[in-house]
């Protein structure tokens, strides 16, 4: 039965904001840090004059050890942080780059801003729905891919391009570029850490003016996209 208020009248059920008491992914037993985590958040908290100040770094090392970031989750951050569930939830939902869902094992952010639109950065999202069977926002059901789009990511020089699992960035895609990703993305290989060279790192410092780099690209005269949305 509901319940009533002293005066007979049924009380309606109560209404919650998103996130205040959904369904729960992860039992209490699983919602512990370790001990090198522990001493990693007060490493964080250690960088700011308050606790808020290492919130995102929190939200980052518990998206890398649960996967993505359902309420519960969030709400470890916030516990342990000692500040309130609200300012957590605020940052996490405000920031594409933490998974409020539960994600493939790569996450294709296909860049569709303007820049990118323009060079073919639908051209690239329309291939790789077709190639994995999934629309943009939808993950492959071997639970390997999903496919999203991307507001800028900053890399306008080596447009159409995408980023894997808020790591690697993929420069100058071309379809055939996309189908050796897949390849080695599904053959376990670890993408290189790509540079795209400037035409003044070519013609004044004779390439690449990294030493970290796993691999290079010449910088060339982006595409024009065959759709515009």
């Amino acid at each position: 039965m509901s319940p009533q208020t002293p005066g007979g009248f049924v009380s309606p059920k109560p209404q919650y904001t998103p996130g205040e008491t959904p369904e729960r992914h992860f039992s209490d037993d699983e919602l512990v840090w370790t001990e090198d985590e522990k001493a990693q958040i007060e490493t964080y908290r250690a960088q700011y004059p308050t606790n808020d100040g290492a919130v995102m770094k929190g939200l980052w090392l518990a998206q890398g050890k649960f996967g993505w970031l359902p309420p519960e989750v969030i709400r470890l951050v916030a516990d342990t942080l000692e500040i309130p569930y609200a300012k957590v939830y605020g940052v996490a939902t405000f920031y594409t780059m933490y998974f409020k869902e539960k994600k493939g094992q790569f996450v294709l952010d296909v860049c569709t801003c303007f820049s990118c639109q323009v060079c073919g950065g639908y051209d690239i999202l329309h291939y790789l729905e077709d190639s994995l069977g999934v629309k943009a926002g939808m993950t492959t059901e071997d639970g390997l891919f999903t496919i999203q789009e991307a507001e800028c990511l900053g890399a306008c020089g080596s447009a159409p391009m995408l980023q894997v699992t808020n790591g690697p960035y993929v420069h100058n895609l071309t379809t055939e570029k996309v189908d050796k990703m897949i390849s080695s993305l599904r053959n376990g290989e670890t993408l290189p850490f790509e540079s795209v060279t400037l035409p003044q790192d070519e013609d004044e410092m004779g390439g690449n003016r990294r030493s970290d780099t796993e691999a290079v690209t010449a910088y060339r005269t982006p595409p024009v996209s065959e759709h515009i949305h």
